[in-house]
């Protein structure tokens, strides 16, 4: 009779073959969703969710779809609509798309350029007037305040901060909207169909520094060129207000495989201006380095002729020993970014080369060190190991500027719309007016408003933006 009591007190337990791999589906404690929707977020409701079978009726396909009717799949309760909004056009048209890349700036110049989990990291802004930068302690796309009576209702005046301090310091949705809102003044082509836009956050979705917007379809080329909207006042003044750069281009083949890029060297691919380091090494009269900085300055905002002031800065320079140019290769500052931009570009299979007002013999150490494909730039007249103060040839002014860039992509074979030109200065202007893309650089005012694009940002790799890559891509080709 013990043996029996004991056998009856024992609980019932699983055999080997009654087991599966899960304790929860084996104890009753989980009952699998009835309809699994592939991608979708299983939330708590998946775990909870009753058995009984679903209600919702399967809509068989009738009649035939059109664009008042456009056909609707009913299958687990999702809904997809089927339209063609970057699908490639109606036999006998064409497509007219334009890409708009619009760049947060933000103010802090010496932040890092890169972040660690990949693309380009954002500036943040300093607070203003006890403002702080709305991605410090809020969520992204959040409102930077709490509190409704503090919540602007309306645009800030000029006085007041920029729109960026007030919805984020990012490009933000509203910037978006504003952008969007903007562009839909400009009127469209006759017969065009109903706009519409899409939108890519290049680097970072919670709160993007570049983010690229297609827009269908383009503003009407008879009422504004694609220059003259570049140039438009309406997009500076965008720009100023959400502290952003815009770039505008037509979503063509060429923009996203270009195969030449030509850079200016001084304040372009280095920080410094070549002649001002040269002046600074000869300190009688002590008031050298300042005039020929002058000069300089002058010339690349397009107030003096850049090859009667370039002759004017050499002669300065009369008497300096030719070794000066191996002293200052130590001292070059390479500008951020543009040894990854460069790498990127050569395994793209994309050529470059640097055109410089400068001189040859550090233009061209560069272009070695750098692993850029053509250089150019001046020659100076050397005799007993010195510098006589003369040029020796052509100056690379803006003019020639131009001419070796065409002569270089006709050298490789290269149509000028698939060239893109670098530059700060207003002797860059024309090599930029010459290829298909014309790109300023931290530029001077009068070069940020004729150029095709302008960039002002801490890494040179932003250009790659500009072709449709998105961080990750950008990661993957500078690894």
């Amino acid at each position: 009779m013990a043996d029996t009591a004991k056998t009856s007190s024992q609980r019932p337990q699983l055999t080997s073959s009654m087991r599966s791999s899960s304790y929860l589906s084996d104890h009753q404690q989980y009952r699998p969703p009835q309809h699994r929707i592939p991608e979708a977020h299983h939330g708590i409701d998946t775990v909870v969710e009753d058995s009984s079978p679903s209600k919702s009726p399967k809509l068989p396909f009738n009649g035939v779809p059109s664009p008042e009717h456009p056909p609707i799949i009913v299958d687990s309760g999702v809904s997809h609509s089927y339209s063609h909004p970057n699908c490639a056009p109606p036999a006998g048209r064409r497509s007219d798309r334009l890409i708009a890349t619009l760049f947060y700036k933000g103010s802090d110049r010496n932040a890092p350029p890169r972040s660690s989990s990949g693309g380009l990291s954002r500036s943040r802004s300093p607070a203003k007037s006890g403002l702080a930068d709305s991605t410090e302690s809020l969520p992204p796309n959040m409102a930077p305040t709490t509190s409704m009576d503090e919540f602007p209702l309306e645009p800030p005046t000029q006085e007041s901060e920029q729109l960026d301090h007030l919805y984020g310091s990012y490009v933000s949705p509203l910037c978006i909207t504003s952008f969007l809102h903007l562009m839909s003044t400009f009127p469209l082509p006759d017969g065009a169909e109903e706009p519409h836009s899409s939108h890519r956050c290049l680097d970072n979705q919670e709160a993007p520094r570049v983010v690229e917007l297609t827009l269908t379809p383009a503003p009407s080329p008879s009422y504004l060129s694609l220059d003259d909207l570049r140039k438009h006042e309406l997009i500076y003044r965008f720009e100023q207000e959400w502290n952003v750069d815009v770039a505008l281009q037509r979503d063509i083949l060429w923009r996203k495989h270009p195969r030449l890029v030509v850079f200016d060297m001084d304040s372009t691919l280095i920080t410094q201006e070549v002649i001002d380091l040269l002046a600074e090494t000869i300190k009688d009269p002590p008031d050298l380095a300042e005039r020929v900085a002058g000069i300089t300055h002058r010339a690349m905002m397009g107030e003096l002729n850049f090859e009667s002031s370039f002759r004017e800065r050499v002669a300065l320079l009369k008497g300096l020993p030719a070794t000066v140019f191996e002293d200052l290769r130590p001292v070059l500052d390479v500008t951020t970014g543009v040894r990854d931009l460069l790498k990127a570009l050569k395994r793209l299979g994309v050529k470059t080369a640097v055109l410089s007002g400068g001189f040859l013999p550090l233009t061209g150490w560069l272009a070695k060190e750098l692993g850029i494909d053509h250089a150019h730039a001046n020659e100076v007249v050397i005799e007993d190991g010195k510098l006589t103060g003369e040029v020796k040839g052509i100056i690379v002014g803006k003019e020639r500027k131009r001419d070796l860039l065409v002569e270089i992509a006709q050298k490789e074979g290269i149509d000028l719309s698939q060239v893109i030109a670098v530059g700060d200065g207003a002797n860059d202007l024309l090599m930029m007016e010459k290829a298909g893309l014309g790109v300023a650089w931290n530029a001077k005012p009068t070069v940020q408003m004729e150029a095709g694009a302008r960039l002002n940002g801490q890494s040179l790799l932003d250009l790659l933006y500009l072709f449709g890559f998105t961080g990750e891509e950008v990661d993957m080709l500078i690894s």
